[in-house]
């Protein structure tokens, strides 16, 4: 008997054999009862680290348990392989990033294999592949079908240098991560998936989710962030002499509070921002809205760092008491969220608080505590508990939560404002300035409009004799890929050069799994 171990010859040696009897393989035929043992497909860096090797062995020690209790198991691997940081990992090397790629998953796959991970990988699947991402572009084409997938403009973070829109987390104090460019502000027009039409069946469906951590379903409902309230008018004035009809709305879950807004907030990105800012304040707005780009939506947004904005000029008329109040820009106020406008309540909204004292705002309270008397010179911080409803002409003695309900009535029989429910969830933009990804099956001709791709010429194969190394999208650039004929009318056209989102390649890649070399559809129902 040997005294060593030699776990180099003897685990090759039986991982060989394994390999060559198919013992992991797994067939539908099987009278065992099913189960799927699913693990996140990596995506292909080169090679595996700690953190696949704990991940893939607690799967593997599932699938090997399940195996033992009876179970016929599915247990799969494959490979992310389309985005971003591949293109620059690429770009980086010097080298195509199909080359970089298909490399990184043969080196992770033998890795892998050399776990003794017990994968059937006769399944295995690359969302570059183009078996793979043409059923991307099918499903595609299907959502555009049903009208759940649309382009619009829409405002983006542009590095001019790279010429490529950079999501909020690749802007780095207000410069490019990769080439520290300043970052631009720029509408272009985009792709998205219509998942808000999706919101109250997810919210619906996070309390079947059974096994699931109650924090994680809590952070689920707060991403979706389901809020009922109203819709507010208020009437845009340009300066106190020259009335203007023109209506800008905000969405509030406190219409209680209507009194007590003293001033009025937009987003620096609105587009009523150029037209209602007055020459006098033209500089200083200017000045503000560039300085804004640089700061990210996670410093904007967040509790701890302090609020910064400036007065355009312009006033609002707040609707339930005709008081003229000023318009303000804050960087905290996102066009994303809600109506990109906002009225302010300092006494009872703890960011409007902190912003009125810093710029010697008024503060109005009309929500009186029931623990103690309210004075808005000595107030720390703002009150947003319940209480009687003060300072609110015919509202005054109503309880905080019904004041809710009957100012609301009262808008909506004004025609002032409407109840509302809003979701924060927002439509999924799905368009990427760039080569390494699935190519957006839709054709462009000047006489006939958008046309999509008909199923039977998919896929749109993404060409690899391109030029990777300047950034940007060389699909643009590239006449052999994007010059056409209209499929309406045998015109010439354009195709569409941007690719997809990378999540739309790992957003289905588990069905796959279940019919990895279907070639009718995506995947068989059966």
């Amino acid at each position: 008997m040997v005294s060593e171990y030699d776990f180099q010859a003897i685990e090759k040696k039986w991982q060989k054999e394994w390999a060559k009897a198919d013992i992991y393989k797994v067939s539908e035929k099987s009278k065992k009862p099913k189960k799927y043992v699913l693990e996140m497909f990596p995506y292909p860096s080169g090679e595996i680290h700690m953190g696949h090797v704990r991940n893939y062995s607690i799967g593997d020690t599932i699938a090997r348990y399940s195996r033992m209790q009876g179970f016929n198991v599915l247990y799969p691997m494959g490979f992310d392989a389309f985005g971003l940081p591949a293109e620059n990992a690429a770009i980086e090397r010097g080298v195509h990033p199909k080359v970089w790629t298909y490399d990184n998953t043969a080196i992770m796959r033998t890795q892998l294999s050399r776990l003794g991970l017990s994968y059937d990988w006769d399944r295995e699947i690359t969302t570059a592949d183009v078996d793979y991402y043409k059923w991307g572009q099918w499903l595609f084409l299907k959502f555009l079908e049903k009208g759940l997938a649309y382009r619009k403009k829409s405002k983006v973070n542009w590095c001019p240098k790279c010429q490529t829109v950079l999501a909020n987390e690749q802007v780095e104090a207000g410069l490019c991560w990769r080439c520290e460019t300043e970052v631009e502000s720029k509408h272009l027009e985009q792709w998205f998936l219509k998942i808000s039409e999706y919101t109250e069946k997810l919210l619906q469906d996070i309390d079947t989710l059974e096994g699931w951590p109650e924090r994680v379903k809590l952070m689920q409902k707060n991403w979706i962030g389901k809020s009922s309230g109203a819709y507010v008018n208020f009437t845009l004035k340009t300066n106190k002499e020259d009335s203007q009809e023109e209506v800008i709305t905000v969405f509030t879950t406190r219409p209680d509070t209507l009194f007590g807004a003293t001033f009025f907030l937009l987003a620096p990105e609105h587009s009523l921002v150029d037209k209602i800012t007055t020459p006098d304040n033209k500089k200083a707005v200017d000045k503000f809205r560039k300085d804004v780009t640089k700061v990210s939506e996670i410093d904007r947004t967040s509790a701890e760092v302090p609020k910064n904005g400036v007065f355009t000029g312009a006033y609002v008329v707040n609707p339930v008491n005709n008081e003229e109040i000023p318009v303000w820009l804050a960087d905290y106020v996102m066009m994303e969220y809600g109506t990109g406008a906002v009225m302010a309540v300092p006494a009872h909204d703890q960011r409007d608080f902190q912003f009125a004292r810093k710029y010697s705002i008024p503060i109005n309270i009309v929500i009186q505590s029931p623990d103690v008397e309210l004075d808005p010179e000595t107030m720390k911080e703002a009150y947003i508990g319940e209480g009687q409803m003060i300072n609110s002409a015919q509202f005054d003695g109503t309880y905080s939560l019904d004041g809710i309900k009957k100012v609301s009535e009262w808008l909506d029989k004004q025609g002032k404002g409407k109840q509302a429910v809003t979701y924060k969830l927002r439509d999924w933009l799905i368009s990427r300035q760039r080569y390494w990804g699935n190519p957006i099956p839709v054709i462009y001709c000047e006489k006939c409009g958008m046309q999509p791709v008909s199923l039977e010429e998919l896929p749109v194969v993404l060409p690899e004799d391109v030029d990777v190394s300047t950034g940007g999208s060389p699909l643009a650039k590239d006449k052999n890929f994007y010059e056409t004929t209209c499929p309406a009318c045998g015109g010439k056209a354009k195709r569409e050069t941007d690719t997809m989102d990378t999540f739309i390649c790992s957003s289905w890649y588990f069905l796959r799994y279940t019919s990895p070399r279907e070639d009718k559809l995506p995947f068989s129902k059966e």
